[in-house]
């Protein structure tokens, strides 16, 4: 039997369904009693295949005249009959038989039963046949879905693990998506006389091919910022370096600045990026550089500018993610309104969870995002206060200096990104060389709390991120996951009772909470209204909840 697809349609001489003549020759070896006969292939046009379509049982080939380059084939192969196999209207394949090996015509009886055979194997054929596609798709989508996890956790990698420590200076970076890996980026470069280079860039495309072009940028500028101060220099070289590898109708914008934290001064220039605003006494200013976007054309030069940022100014970096996002009528969030939102005095992180709220209301419950997303956020205090700030953070007061922040990241609302959380906690914890029971137990929670987020505070909305912080002191390790609490206050965590659950006495929440608690240390639920926080503690000195050594 073969199956038959679409234009393309195969029949096989099947040594299982015909019965093979008898050479003259007795001493012919056995198996050659069963040939297994040449594929033939029958042409879309081959008015054979209406001939099947349209055939009530069996087709005798031999007494069949018909002009047809398929049944010629046949014969040569050897077929004598042909039993059409059709499942829903449809010709889905044949049983091919040879001549009987009595030499005897296929009678009626024969063909009775061999067009009830047909009728029932042609829909386990095509069970099989949808079986077999069905079962390529899902190993091609379980494919398609490890390398998105793979391209996204590498993503991750290229973008900052923590922000930088800058006296006098609040820091904030918010980083969204709109696919499970994008082509907007930002990141600080370290240079020589305490001096920090900042970059904001967009890829002009989204998913897999954006982020790899993503990823080449940034190393690149990772490599030529520390070698030229000039920001101008380091955009023209990059043009340069990035040029030849660039695919067809691709190209990067990008923003380039270097900061002197110490007087506030910043020297930058744009390749083709939005111009900064600048929170000033007077008003809201666009710090304006003229350049091309980076890949686009050869020998491109890029205006270099400079201005100062005095205390209690702020500079607010972005991509077009935002100013372009749509709301349920059609219009966009615009420059105005981020210009607006800009000129009101707030510090780094405030500003940017303001920014993102008013987005959120917007674009409205449900918004498919439609470009990547990213924010980056000075304040220069000229207070001596030290802070570091991630998108969702708290700062970090002068009582609290000897945390250290291991990392801030922010995901975007939807199922899964759950594992993205436990593997970056993972891999940001991984220094401290915890022992694997307890590192496991860690990821358990990480992810659970993860997953808690996202369903009950995101409502499972990637529009609604979910933020995670990791910090230590001398004694501890925390984790926070923090979501906006769509879903009300977080209950208390319960000892589980199946048949209390099963008979309505106890919540069919809190199970999750409960087995979170019993992962780590210490677990802490923060709420204030508008977000809520698990901080989870695990201890790296003394003894942990059992009271075994640590």
């Amino acid at each position: 039997m073969a199956l038959l697809h679409s234009l393309r349609r195969s029949l096989r001489l099947d040594p299982s369904t015909l019965e093979a003549r008898v050479a003259a020759d007795d001493d012919r070896p056995a198996k050659q009693l069963l040939p297994t006969g040449p594929q033939v292939e029958i042409a879309a046009s081959d008015p054979l295949l209406a001939y099947l379509q349209s055939s009530p049982g069996p087709v005798d080939l031999t007494s069949l005249e018909l002009d047809s380059p398929a049944v010629r084939d046949l014969r040569e192969a050897g077929v004598a009959l042909v039993v059409p196999l059709i499942s829903q209207g449809e010709l889905i394949g044949t049983l091919n038989l040879g001549p009987r090996l009595s030499e005897q015509e296929y009678s009626t009886d024969d063909r009775r039963l061999l067009a009830s055979l047909a009728t029932q194997a042609a829909p386990a054929v095509r069970v099989a046949e949808l079986v077999l596609e069905r079962a390529g798709e899902i190993q091609a989508r379980e494919r398609l879905e490890q390398e998105m996890r793979v391209a996204t956790l590498i993503q991750q990698q290229f973008l900052p693990h923590e922000l930088p420590k800058l006296p006098d200076w609040q820091v904030a970076a918010y980083y969204g998506p709109a696919r499970a890996v994008g082509g907007d980026f930002y990141d600080f470069i370290e240079l020589p006389d305490g001096r920090i280079g900042i970059v904001v860039g967009d890829v002009t495309d989204k998913g897999v091919p954006a982020a790899l072009i993503m990823a080449r940028t940034q190393s690149v500028l990772r490599g030529e910022a520390p070698r030229f101060l000039s920001p101008g220099e380091v955009l023209r070289r990059a043009n340069e370096i990035l040029l030849p590898e660039m695919p067809a109708r691709m190209f990067v914008t990008c923003l380039y600045l270097v900061l002197e934290p110490a007087t506030g001064r910043v020297v930058y220039a744009n390749a083709g990026h939005l111009p900064p605003y600048v929170r000033t006494a007077d008003g809201v200013i666009e710090l304006r550089a003229t350049g091309m976007p980076l890949g686009l054309l050869p020998g491109m030069a890029y205006e270099e500018k400079e201005a100062v940022i005095d205390p209690r100014q702020s500079v607010l970096l972005y991509s077009d993610g935002v100013v372009e996002a749509h709301g349920p009528a059609g219009d966009m969030f615009g420059f105005p309104r981020l210009r607006a939102l800009m000129a009101q005095e707030r510090p780094g992180t405030e500003l940017l969870n303001h920014l993102l709220e008013e987005l959120h209301e917007f674009v409205g419950r449900g918004w498919d995002q439609e470009d990547d997303i990213t924010l980056v956020a000075l304040q220069r205090t000229g207070g001596g206060e030290h802070v570091l700030l991630g998108a969702g953070a708290e700062p970090v007061s002068a009582e609290a200096a000897e945390r250290r922040v291991l990392l801030t990241l922010s995901l975007p609302g939807e199922p899964g990104n759950e594992r993205i959380a436990m593997s970056q906690v993972a891999a940001t914890v991984a220094p401290l060389d915890l022992p694997t029971a307890r590192l496991e137990r860690l990821k358990t929670a990480v992810s659970e709390a993860a997953m808690n987020a996202i369903e009950y505070g995101s409502q499972n909305d990637p529009a609604i991120p979910v933020e995670i912080e990791v910090w230590v002191t001398e004694d501890d390790l925390f984790v926070s996951v923090a979501d906006r609490g769509l879903s009300g206050p977080i209950p208390d965590a319960e000892q589980p009772d199946l048949e209390a659950k099963l008979a309505g006495e106890q919540k069919p929440r809190g199970w999750g909470l409960f087995l979170i608690k019993h992962m780590v240390d210490a677990m802490e639920v923060v709420t204030d209204g508008a977000a809520q926080k698990v901080i989870l503690t695990l201890h790296l000195r003394g003894v942990d909840d059992a009271g075994q050594p640590v």
